[in-house]
């Protein structure tokens, strides 16, 4: 089944949310719509729609002018089996003490290495991108130094790989928290498939917006890998939620905007410890 895509850019929030509602009420439909902050700095937002069928061209440019968009840029999406090809190209990750894999390199797990097993459909929190490859290898290094987590949360989730992490070296429960729900059912089955149920509990919150977040608090490690700005956003509830001589971990960052939240943690209370550059992104550790 063919797969088109339109994508467009324009600069505020608002402006960004009402075209992507737009854009969703549009003939043919749209299988599906995406809102996302361009985070360089510009200010501006990518709105995009899926289409199983040729959108209308028309139509998508009376939007992007009543918007104030950039023209649409359509394209048809060749017929690929995407899981196979995630397969084949994404090996295996070794971050520290952990190796993160899918199902079918089970036979690559090195002898002593701690396994967390990510099915390949599932390629953001993999292990590959720069940002979860950071956090892996700041837990690692906190723990390499002595530190045991005894209340652990991560906050923003997705897959959750960190938090299956902590809960392979250290005993006690974790908590994996995501605003999105489907992410919340990609992460209780990638707990089950590491036999870590009734280890990681998962819930659906925005931030620390959970009553089970909130009676198991004061943490004294959390992992926050999502964006500078939902992060700069954090930094309070951060602060309110985390115990005097506890961590954060934090990425979902490009190292020019490092320096941001660096100023805006160490602002409420919290000191650098370890920055880390993979690439073109950075992951800070710092503690309360």
């Amino acid at each position: 089944m063919p797969t088109f895509t339109a994508f467009t850019t324009l600069p505020g929030k608002p402006a960004a949310e009402r075209l992507g509602e737009a854009i969703e009420r549009m003939e043919p439909e749209p299988m599906g719509v995406g809102v996302f902050e361009i985070e360089d700095g510009s200010g501006l937002w990518e709105v995009g729609g899926y289409f199983t069928e040729a959108p209308d061209e028309t139509a998508l440019a009376v939007l992007s002018v009543a918007f104030e968009a950039k023209p649409f840029v359509v394209s048809e999406l060749p017929e690929t089996d995407w899981v196979a090809k995630v397969r084949r190209e994404l090996s295996p990750v070794a971050a520290g003490r952990f190796f993160v894999y899918g199902g079918h390199d089970e036979d690559k797990l090195p002898e002593g290495a701690i396994g967390l097993r990510i099915e390949a459909a599932m390629a953001f929190g993999t292990g590959h991108h720069g940002t979860t490859l950071g956090c892996l290898r700041a837990l690692d290094r906190l723990a390499e130094g002595g530190f045991t987590g005894k209340n652990v949360a991560d906050i923003g989730c997705g897959t959750a790989v960190l938090a299956m992490a902590a809960a392979k070296i250290w005993p006690d429960p974790v908590l994996a928290s995501d605003i999105d729900e489907v992410a919340v059912d990609v992460a209780e089955a990638n707990v089950a498939s590491n036999d870590l149920s009734g280890r990681v509990r998962c819930v659906e919150a925005k931030g620390f917006d959970s009553p089970v977040l909130a009676e198991a608090a004061p943490f004294d490690l959390v992992f926050a890998n999502i964006l500078k700005g939902p992060l700069v956003d954090l930094a309070p509830d951060m602060a309110a939620h985390v115990a005097p001589g506890g961590y954060v971990i934090l990425s979902g960052l490009l190292n020019d905007q490092a320096a941001e939240v660096i100023e805006v943690y160490t602002a409420n209370g919290f000191n650098l410890i370890h920055h880390e550059m993979i690439v073109d992104w950075s992951t800070l550790t710092m503690g309360k």
